[in-house]
């Protein structure tokens, strides 16, 4: 409230377009945002502990705690706040496993902290990881057995199920890791809409939880159809961008070393 409206409108424009954008990209709408507010200086935002304990599971998986990754973490924590369905874009290798993972370490610590504990948002994270493309459809949502009629719930429909009957504040992740298809991303609309709701070959209709996001990790959209990309929240990692590896501190002893040339 303290702030004026052209710094809150011009957050609120960075915070939510720049997470999608690429480096180049992300230049330019810079300039096109001093372009419309002239002379308007935006104050940098402090995270505070945040900040301080991703940098803190950073360390703790012998990670290093480099700026861009942990902006990138900040960036999803911000679009899950706001959507329940995200899809975290990149190349594989750049970092997004390690991005969500890095977010689920800090939120958990977040909330076995006195001082964090009665922020609803820091719960620890439960995540339930499918390769929606390693199955056919039948063993994705569920179909129903030709030999004795009866309805066999999918890997989709098990993982939402046992979320929605978990009645913890706990947060329940629900991970494809794979690339978008048409053939499968398309009944996902409901759940990505407003209606929270996983409809099922069946008629059977699964009411998600508050607790519930929808995650998607995938290399392009290049086959996305533009309804399901405007249900979800983007977060593109980009490796240049990023410039890191995941360097690993590696503690070897005597003779358990082997080296392989």
């Amino acid at each position: 409230p303290h702030l004026s409206e052209d710094v809150v409108l011009i957050r609120a424009l960075r915070d939510s377009n720049l997470p999608k954008f690429l480096t180049n990209d992300a230049e330019l709408f810079g300039g096109i945002l001093s372009d419309l507010f002239p002379g308007v200086c935006i104050p940098e935002h402090d995270y505070g502990v945040l900040h301080s304990t991703i940098l803190q599971c950073l360390e703790k998986r012998g990670l290093q705690p480099l700026l861009s990754m942990t902006k990138k973490v900040i960036q999803l924590y911000e679009t899950m706040l706001v959507r329940h369905g995200v899809m975290l874009v990149g190349p594989t290798g750049g970092g997004k496993t390690t991005v969500y993972t890095i977010l689920a370490d800090t939120l958990e610590a977040l909330h076995h902290t006195e001082e964090q504990a009665n922020n609803p948002f820091f719960q620890p994270v439960k995540t339930y990881v499918l390769n929606p493309k390693s199955v056919s459809m039948g063993e994705l949502y569920g179909e129903v057995n030709t030999l004795t009629l009866e309805w066999r719930d999918g890997l989709m429909a098990l993982s939402v199920r046992e979320a929605v009957n978990d009645s913890s504040d706990d947060h329940k992740w629900v991970v494809c890791d794979g690339p978008v298809d048409a053939l499968w991303i398309e009944n996902m609309n409901t759940v990505l809409d407003d209606n929270k709701m996983l409809c099922l070959a069946n008629s059977e209709r699964i009411k998600l939880s508050p607790s519930i996001h929808m995650m998607f990790e995938v290399q392009d959209l290049a086959v996305a159809s533009p309804a399901t990309v405007s249900r979800c929240g983007m977060v593109f990692v980009d490796p240049e961008d990023l410039k890191w590896m995941p360097y690993v501190r590696t503690w070897i002893s005597g003779l358990e070393a082997k080296v392989v040339l």
